[in-house]
């Protein structure tokens, strides 16, 4: 389907041509029609799916019906300053012919940010594009009026649960008109985003996506690999396939850093990704990266959603995901905007078990690659590690307590235990 078969403005069609958008994306043939006719919506959609427009357009096509107002007529809640920022700018391009403005706002600033963000807020606007916790100290100051809010929308709602804002959420809904239209975008739908649609959503249209198959311009493979031979195989690979726009996904902070002090040794042109950066720090990566300053980017699952970067080259997980929807959000970082890209997962003797579950998800198996011998050469993909050795020395069975030892006084620690709430 293409765009000039929805019911949109020739405002909206325009944006849309000159911004090379032609093709609707499943989520955006099957959410468009369904918001446009007043109802509420829930949509199952993994990142990279064309979601952002799915929910834009229909709020961009009634806005830039009437005239300009500086009231806030629609909230867009989001995880991260990132993917703020990134829809931000996608509002721009949709609307660069109607006149709706449009308001970021995020932590991660000083005290000139907040006041920036509040002096903008003052002077109004009717989109707003928030990450939970910053929209909610701006309300708490008394100068944010949702009263004439008309639409509300949830994107990456799974995410922003996973990250606590789920009461954010709620305060921020029970400041808004009971009669609106609510949009809520989610890659998964566990029990706990489930609830959510309850209570904010009315009678909703679902819409559910094939979430968790990757796309077939992504060449997988996976190396068949022991644990301590990864770092001597990720830079064969950044010789042999491409060393160049590449992210790279280790379990944690700790690995991150690691290996990004192993690579820097080697001369490799990389930053770092995880929590423990401040936001200003994030922001110079992230621009250093877009900018090619910077050729690999080693992270944390911080980035296997909501960061919109089309020409990444390939993606490497260092180390098995947990889960294989995050998998596929891992690997979607690559192949985008009709682009081909690559998949490389190195699977070490603990990632076994959890490769061979991503592969029953994706129901076939991954193409493997081959290990040079000068690398030890192929491994046998049956061995397995335990997930969690034991420490050396202790053995598999309770060992006898000695002779002399007294019985352990369970009571001893009563004095710091906390009190039980009263009922």
């Amino acid at each position: 389907m293409t765009f000039e078969e929805l019911d949109l403005t020739d405002d909206v069609l325009d944006a849309l041509y000159d911004m090379n958008f032609s093709e609707c994306t499943p989520i955006q043939e099957q959410a468009i029609p369904a918001a446009l006719s007043g109802r509420d919506l829930i949509a199952v959609a993994q990142t990279g799916t064309g979601k952002t427009a799915a929910f834009l357009l229909p709020v961009i096509n009634e806005l830039g019906k009437r005239e300009a107002s500086d009231k806030v007529k629609c909230v867009v809640m989001t995880p991260t300053r990132e993917l703020a920022m990134q829809i931000d700018a996608q509002m721009d391009g949709f609307s660069y012919f109607l006149p709706i403005s449009s308001l970021a706002i995020y932590g991660g600033t000083d005290g000139a940010g907040f006041a920036q963000q509040q002096r903008a807020l003052k002077s109004g606007a009717e989109v707003i594009i928030a990450t939970p916790g910053r929209l909610l100290a701006h309300l708490q100051m008394g100068y944010v009026d949702l009263s004439e809010v008309e639409f509300f929308i949830l994107d990456e709602a799974d995410r922003m649960l996973d990250m606590g804002f789920y009461d954010d959420i709620m305060q921020i809904a029970a400041r808004l008109p009971e009669h609106r239209h609510t949009f809520m975008f989610s890659a998964t739908m566990p029990p706990k985003i489930q609830k959510l649609a309850k209570t904010v959503l009315n009678d909703p249209v679902e819409i559910k996506i094939a979430v968790s198959r990757p796309t077939e311009k992504i060449a997988q493979s996976a190396y068949i690999c022991s644990e301590r031979g990864k770092n001597a195989l990720l830079c064969h690979i950044f010789q042999n396939v491409s060393s160049q726009r590449v992210i790279v996904f280790a379990s944690s902070k700790l690995k991150v850093k690691e290996l990004c002090r192993e690579l820097r040794k080697r001369h490799y042109k990389v930053a770092e990704m995880h929590s423990d950066l401040e936001q200003k720090e994030r922001d110079v990566v992230m621009r250093d990266f877009r900018n090619a300053h910077i050729d690999i980017l080693v992270a944390t699952d911080i980035l296997s959603r909501g960061i919109d970067i089309d020409d990444i080259s390939m993606v490497v997980n260092f180390d098995v995901p947990h889960d294989p929807e995050d998998y596929v959000h891992r690997i979607g970082r690559t192949a985008r905007a009709n682009a081909d890209g690559i998949a490389i997962t190195l699977v070490g003797e603990r990632d076994r078990r959890k490769f061979k579950f991503i592969e029953d998800f994706l129901g076939y198996q991954v193409k493997r690659g081959e290990i040079p011998a000068e690398l030890g050469g192929p491994v046998n993909e049956s061995e397995i590690a335990d997930e969690k050795p034991r420490r050396p020395g202790r053995s598999k069975g309770r060992r006898d307590k000695p002779s002399n030892s007294k019985p352990r006084d369970k009571r001893r620690n009563n004095k710091f235990r906390k009190p039980k709430k009263e009922e």
